[in-house]
C-alpha cells in the first residue's frame, strides 16, 4: 500500500529507508515515523512514549492518531492474512518484486 500510495502520489519515497535507516526516506518526518513504527511493533514502553511525544512534536494530535491508525490497520490486515493462511497473490508477488529487493525481504520464508 505504501508503494501504490506513494506512486498515485507522486510522493518522492526512498523505500531502503524501512529497513536502513542510514537512508533518508525522503518523506517529511519520515524518519519520527519509522521510529514510531518501529516502537509500537517492538512493545518498547519507554522508546514507545518517546516515540510518541517526537510524532505529536512534529504532527500535532491528528497526525499523531493519523499515525497510530495506520499502525494497527496495517497489523490488522496482516495478522488476519498470517492467521488463514492467506498467500501472497502472484500480482502482487509481480508487482511489489523491486521492491521488496530494494528493501531486501526477497529471501523471507513467506513469499
Amino acid at each position: 500500500m505504501l508503494r501504490a500510495s506513494a506512486e498515485v502520489t507522486t510522493t518522492p519515497l526512498d523505500a531502503r529507508a524501512i529497513t536502513d535507516r542510514s537512508v533518508d526516506p525522503l518523506l517529511p518526518d519520515g524518519l519520527v515515523l519509522l521510529d514510531f513504527v518501529d516502537a509500537v511493533l517492538t512493545g518498547d514502553g519507554p522508546g514507545r512514549a518517546a516515540a510518541r511525544t517526537a510524532v505529536l512534536d512534529a504532527l500535532g494530535p491528528t497526525g499523531l492518531v493519523d499515525a497510530a491508525g495506520v499502525i494497527g490497520n496495517f497489523e490488522m490486515m496482516n495478522r488476519i492474512a498470517d492467521a488463514t493462511g492467506m498467500p501472497v497473490g502472484k500480482g502482487t508477488l509481480k508487482r511489489t518484486a523491486e521492491w521488496r529487493d530494494l528493501i531486501g525481504i526477497n529471501g523471507l520464508n513467506h513469499l
